[in-house]
């Protein structure tokens, strides 16, 4: 697509600067008297101190109605010329020098204030001239950048709902004699990264119509009306190049609920925009087409029908959408031998950006191999960097080794034996972003609802690199620190959110209203408790039933660092067929063993299995 925008007329900076100097060279010219010290013609006296070589003016004569006052006699010349005359005397007065400081503060006081109110009409010329002008992005279509359907993956029912949109502006007659109506609004909302504005280009380029595009945060200013002259402005000249579509991007940034804002500048924006979706004004051939993260802070007016008539959700996409979206992106690439069903179940959650980000790491990754193509263990090492974080070079010493080894079989261990959970794709002890290891699971298909059962081993999973260390070690680190977060935030969904404790089961209880009394608090408080510390007991007995797994699996670690799916298949299958070795342990104590044909554990050992003391009676046994 190509944007097209105003022209940035750089002259207009050194017009005002021009200006502006002179406008001050006038003022100087007018205050050049002043400074100089000129001091107008004015008649003096002799006495007069202010004067200077100025001459002495005879005294006026007195009025008609007074009598002059008496004269002193005057000698006479004993013998006078008539031709002499005697010399007119004039007085010299001295007039004291003023300092430049002087000068200077009555120049300030004469002219400082005139100066003042001056700059400040040149100061706001200048702001309102170079105030942003955020003029909507007109896009085109164009051959060469142009994105269309095929190009957009993974998001079909989004696809369907904007295709209608686009044949109405196509063909509106065709709906129009069946009295239809083009839908005014379109809201696209989803998680980021699914794909909302890619599609919003799409539908620019197969509808043939002029595409105006701007982000909802350039509507809201420090200064009062702006964002609602901008939304003016936008909708009049999409309404001039009708037909045409408005997409405005991030809807969350002006389109929250009205009465949070302080200054009001927010709320006018937004009143603004809902008149001209759904006023007086209105066109019926403009389309508003917005996106936003969070549905559910928009104000309630703005998602009414009439103004935003749809709202299509974008959400990640499936097994199949992922499928598409890597060979959409892989398109351009040259590709040997990559399995893209494989990576669309490693990559499952994960959005078209994410993807499409890992397409890009797997192409650089080839060419840092200097490779004229890409291959499988390019799109496996750029999967380890996008979900796990860049490989680090931390320096760690054999026993926090020998701590991660056992806390990640652990992990693993859980996740083989319990048949509802996802089974583990790899075991990496390598040190990667923040985390010093890492387990990766792999689902065998999408799923959307859970189960109660499902949740819990889903804990116990999470809690078995702890309870690892705990029995190993008869210690724990700080490096379940993340596993406990996680259990943590799932147990205390299954309590408020879902019900699924033993006496919260009919109504949610969410733990932020104020409403819900202290009581209540603590049954939330006590039913989690009692579900983390269920998960914690079946994890210390899965692995204590297991140990020579759990250490077949932290030595093997140890060794090679990073185990794939057919080493820990080939694992499992020997313990299950009694044929696994028996590893040193970690402690440097003989293994636990299981003699052959014994039945499953009474009332008694399973209680006692189930402690969480560490001192309680048989403990100590189980830990070995």
């Amino acid at each position: 697509m190509t944007v097209v925008r105003a022209p940035m007329h750089e002259s207009l900076r050194r017009r005002l600067a021009v200006g502006l100097a002179v406008a001050v060279a006038a003022l100087c010219a007018l205050a050049a008297p002043a400074l100089a010290g000129t001091v107008a013609d004015a008649p003096c006296t002799p006495n007069d101190p202010v004067c200077l070589n100025k001459p002495a003016e005879a005294p006026s004569p007195a009025p008609a109605n007074q009598t002059a006052p008496d004269k002193p006699a005057a000698t006479t010349p004993a013998s006078p010329t008539p031709q002499s005359k005697a010399p007119r005397t004039t007085s010299t007065i001295n007039v004291p020098e003023t300092s430049f400081w002087d000068d200077l503060s009555n120049f300030a006081l004469t002219w400082g204030p005139l100066i003042f109110m001056g700059l400040i009409c040149v100061l706001i010329a200048m702001t309102m001239r170079f105030m942003p002008r955020t003029k909507p992005q007109e896009i085109k279509p164009d051959t060469s950048q142009s994105i269309r359907w095929d190009d957009v993956a993974g998001a079909d029912e989004a696809k369907a709902e904007l295709r209608e949109v686009v044949e109405f502006l196509r063909d509106p007659k065709r709906f129009k004699k069946l009295g239809a109506k083009v839908p005014k609004g379109i809201l696209l909302h989803g998680p980021p990264g699914t794909g909302k504005t890619l599609l919003a280009k799409a539908a620019a380029n197969e509808a043939k119509a002029q595409f105006f595009a701007q982000s909802a945060a350039s509507f809201v200013e420090m200064f009062a009306g702006l964002g609602a002259a901008r939304i003016r402005r936008l909708f009049r000249v999409a309404r001039k190049a009708a037909p045409a579509i408005i997409f405005i991007d991030e809807l969350d940034a002006v389109g929250t609920a009205r009465g949070n804002d302080i200054s009001g500048e927010k709320d006018q924006t937004l009143n603004q925009l809902l008149v001209e979706m759904d006023g007086f004004g209105t066109a019926e051939d403009v389309v508003v087409m917005a996106a936003s993260n969070m549905l559910e802070k928009l104000d309630a007016a703005l998602l009414r029908p009439g103004r935003f008539d749809r709202q299509i959700l974008v959400a990640p996409p499936d097994l199949k959408g992922r499928q598409a979206i890597l060979k959409v992106h892989t398109s351009d690439k040259p590709v040997r031998a990559v399995d893209f069903e494989l990576i669309a179940r490693q990559t499952s959650g994960l959005t078209g950006a994410e993807l499409a980000h890992i397409c890009n790491e797997a192409a650089i990754q080839a060419g840092r191999q200097h490779r004229d193509h890409i291959v499988q263990d390019d799109f496996d090492w750029a999967l380890e960097r996008v979900v796990a974080g860049m490989q680090t070079r931390k320096v760690i010493n054999d026993h926090e080794k020998r701590v991660i080894a056992f806390h990640e079989a652990g992990h693993a261990l859980c996740a083989e034996l319990l048949d509802s959970q996802e089974k583990t794709h790899r075991i990496s002890i390598v040190p990667r972003g923040k985390a010093l290891g890492y387990t990766l699971h792999l689902p065998q298909e999408d799923r959307y609802l859970k189960t109660k059962a499902e949740m819990m081993d889903w804990m116990v999973v999470g809690l078995g690199g702890r309870v690892a260390e705990a029995i190993v070690f008869d210690e724990i680190t700080t490096g379940a620190a993340n596993d406990l977060e996680k259990v943590y935030s799932v147990s205390r969904s299954m309590v408020t959110d879902y019900g699924m404790g033993t006496s919260i089961s009919s109504r949610r209880l969410p733990v932020d209203d104020y409403s819900v009394s202290e009581a209540s608090r603590r049954i939330v408080d006590e039913e989690q408790q009692e579900l983390t510390d269920m998960a914690w007991r079946r994890a210390q007995k899965l692995i204590t039933e297991n140990r020579a797994l759990l250490d077949a699996f932290a030595e093997r670690l140890l060794s090679n660092e990073v185990l794939e799916r057919d080493d820990i298949e080939r694992i499992v299958a020997d313990h299950r067929a009694g044929t696994l070795g028996s590893p040193e342990p970690a402690n440097g104590s003989a293994p636990v063993r299981t003699a052959e044909g014994e039945p499953e554990p009474g009332a008694a050992r399973l209680a006692a299995s189930e402690r969480l003391d560490p001192d309680a009676p048989g403990a100590a046994a189980d830990r070995q």
